[in-house]
């Protein structure tokens, strides 16, 4: 609401909107929604470049074209300190497109934090006990930085990424149309994240959320992200091709209609697809992310070019009003199913033998008609 009253010329803060809007009481009560409601909350300190929250918000029905079931995922990073956050979609929170995520978002924020904090996801510690995996310390040690774990029940310890994910979903998802691609509602988010760059900031002096953001001391990342291997399922289509983050790749013609594989390790530029089996059927460079390319392999078009042409009958189609009359073999069955000896000339085979229907007609012929009998 507060974007569309801007784009009509409404000037003042969100702040300020909010607060009028407020007045009204238009949201309806819900105890569940302010269980902290009057409760005491501590102050927690955020250093410049100290640390990063993320969190996975997921998003509910999502664009049939995207074919990610229910729910897409969008893991978003946020500056503890500023403020600043960015976002990235993916299809899955499992372990490697956490890590996918997770790279896109640091390189989008411009470096990382010392410290990254989770609430306890089961791809980055075990629930029970809050302890980081070995997986997962592998992918901390690579980027060089600490992991911190929420304590259960504290979702005001990660309070900043908890109110960008209420801003995502209620300023960007619920008008996410039908027919829009992943890339484009990808570059729908970067740009409401750009935007609240713009939010106002008070730490003494009047300053943005972007200006804030600046000024913190973050490290450099790998050039390469770490590499976890993707590892995805797909639906070989007709035309021998296979869909993978927005782009198709070819696959040996004969698979239509075939689950397979595509396994991509992070930071490589080629990718695999495989049978159910692990069998690599294809590879291929693998093309930009959302780039809306076709790859195919000379090898798979010549392949399939013959396949389709060996399959290509140029005889006209059966005509469907014809007669066809029984042919002899099959009235011969008939006829031995009916348990009829007859199996000569068609002629001799009848349906009614009318020579019985005579004979009845000439004995009754020489019955005497029965005597009257005598009245008295």
């Amino acid at each position: 609401m507060f974007d569309e009253v801007t784009a009509l010329g409404y000037q003042g803060a969100y702040s300020t909107f909010t607060r009028a809007l407020r007045r009204y009481q238009v949201r309806p009560h819900c105890e569940p929604c302010h269980a902290s409601t009057g409760r005491n909350v501590a102050v927690i300190a955020h250093p410049p470049g100290e640390e990063i929250q993320f969190d996975w918000l997921e998003l509910p029905d999502p664009p049939q074209e995207w074919g990610v079931g229910e729910h897409a995922h969008l893991l978003v990073g946020a500056l503890a300190h500023s403020g600043r956050w960015r976002a990235a979609l993916s299809e899955s929170e499992n372990f490697p497109h956490l890590v996918q995520a997770l790279d896109e978002v640091m390189r989008k924020l411009g470096g990382t934090a010392r410290r990254w904090r989770f609430d306890r996801m089961a791809t980055v510690c075990y629930p029970s006990s809050g302890q980081v995996t070995s997986a997962f310390a592998a992918v901390a040690k690579y980027y060089g930085v600490g992991v911190d774990i929420c304590p259960p029940r504290r979702g005001n310890r990660k309070g900043v990424v908890e109110k960008v994910n209420h801003s995502a979903a209620q300023r960007w998802w619920r008008t996410v149309p039908d027919g829009l691609s992943v890339a484009q509602a990808q570059s729908g988010v970067d740009k409401l994240a750009h935007r609240m760059d713009e939010r106002r900031r008070s730490s003494g002096v009047a300053t943005t959320v972007g200006e804030l953001a600046q000024a913190e001391a973050l490290l450099d990342i790998p050039v390469r992200p770490f590499p976890a291997e993707l590892e995805v399922e797909r639906t070989v289509s007709p035309q021998s091709l296979v869909q993978f983050d927005g782009n198709f790749y070819s696959v040996p013609p004969g698979l239509p209609g075939v689950q397979v594989k595509v396994l991509h390790r992070l930071g490589e530029s080629d990718l695999r697809i495989a049978t159910a089996g692990r069998a690599v059927i294809a590879q291929h460079r693998r093309a930009p992310r959302g780039a809306g390319q076709t790859i195919r392999d000379d090898g798979h078009v010549i392949a399939l070019e013959r396949a389709v042409l060996a399959s290509f009958s140029d005889r006209a189609p059966c005509k469907s009003k014809v007669r066809k009359p029984l042919s002899e073999a099959a009235i011969a069955e008939a006829e031995r199913l009916r348990g009829s000896s007859l199996a000569g000339d068609p002629a001799e085979r009848v349906v009614i033998d009318l020579s019985h229907y005579a004979a009845v007609a000439d004995r009754l012929r020489s019955v005497p008609p029965p005597k009257e009998e005598n009245p008295e």
